[in-house]
């Protein structure tokens, strides 16, 4: 097939819009879209550091990629790349060397942030998980670093390499679960609370599949090892069921989001963001302490008494 553009050969064919794209123009119809969800989602002034989470994985790669060519050349915007190690044996490594390597070639600024800090690993806490997967306590943590180090290089926003997929799920997840509370939390976030770097979501409305393609076509390193614990996470069974209506109706996904655009104006009118208090650890919290600081001494007692038999 050809390009509908040019004449060159596709590489794609955009299933929910029936285009076919070569290599060049594809990579400009993702760029195209996460530019527009920059400039959508955040307004960034001269002096303005952004903080940019890159575990090495396609996503967050290619978020580092655009947004590298977006703010790079202006020398009044900084970019600050965090990367958290959970510490899982075999994964977290080779990915974080790639970071390393594609940071110190751009001599853009790069933190590491680990759960040691907590003297905790993921290896060690999956064996203690209990009722909830390994990626409940993954993702607190990980939060809880995130925000930590933003806050304290001064960044005054936070990307992650969230996709279409995972915001399609994320808001199924919350509606099947009736937890509506937290759709109005879901980001980007466009309220600034006390403590809370506000994170966006460049790849928003960029599927997954195409942030993978654009990687390839771009020539962009990335980790494509597989987490030894996503098997267990309960957003698998969201996932399955949302890529076969895709697959069914193409542009699902697309509807999925659109539909909760639609709402949150309501939703964050109904949920009023209330005042936070500070967790012994600094974090911000709602009651007297953080949910990272609640897992972190209920997994420890878990391991010490595992220890003990």
């Amino acid at each position: 097939m050809k390009c509908d553009i040019c004449s060159s050969e596709a590489v794609t064919f955009v299933a929910y819009n029936g285009s076919h794209l070569c290599g060049e123009h594809f990579m400009k119809y993702v760029e195209k879209r996460v530019k527009k969800e920059v400039r959508k989602q955040i307004d960034v002034h001269s002096g303005d550091k952004i903080a940019v989470a890159v575990s090495g994985g396609k996503d967050s790669m290619v978020t580092l990629h655009i947004l590298n060519a977006v703010f790079g050349h202006r020398p009044d915007v900084g970019l600050h790349v965090i990367t958290i190690d959970e510490g899982i044996d075999g994964y977290r490594p080779p990915s974080v060397d790639i970071v390393k390597e594609y940071c110190a070639a751009r001599d853009l600024p790069m933190s590491i942030r680990s759960f040691s800090e907590m003297d905790l690993t993921m290896d060690s806490i999956s064996s203690v998980t209990g009722e909830n997967s390994p990626c409940t306590y993954c993702g607190v943590f990980r939060r809880k670093l995130m925000n930590d180090e933003a806050r304290r290089t001064g960044a005054r926003f936070l990307a992650t390499g969230h996709n279409l997929d995972d915001m399609a799920q994320s808001i199924m997840m919350d509606f099947v679960r009736g937890d509506v509370e937290r759709l109005a939390r879901l980001g980007p976030h466009e309220r600034v609370r006390q403590g809370l770097i506000p994170r966006f979501h460049p790849l928003r409305t960029i599927p997954e599949s195409e942030s993978l393609l654009y990687a390839i076509v771009a020539g962009i390193p990335f980790w494509d090892g597989e987490c030894p614990y996503w098997k267990e996470a309960l957003r698998n069974q969201y996932r399955d069921a949302i890529d076969l209506l895709d697959y069914r109706t193409p542009g699902i996904k697309f509807s999925i989001l659109a539909s909760y655009d639609e709402i949150k104006p309501m939703l964050y009118g109904k949920y009023q963001s209330g005042e936070l208090n500070t967790c012994a650890c600094g974090e911000p919290c709602i009651g007297r302490e953080c949910k990272a600081c609640d897992y972190e001494r209920s997994l420890k007692k878990r391991i010490s008494d595992l220890n003990l038999r």
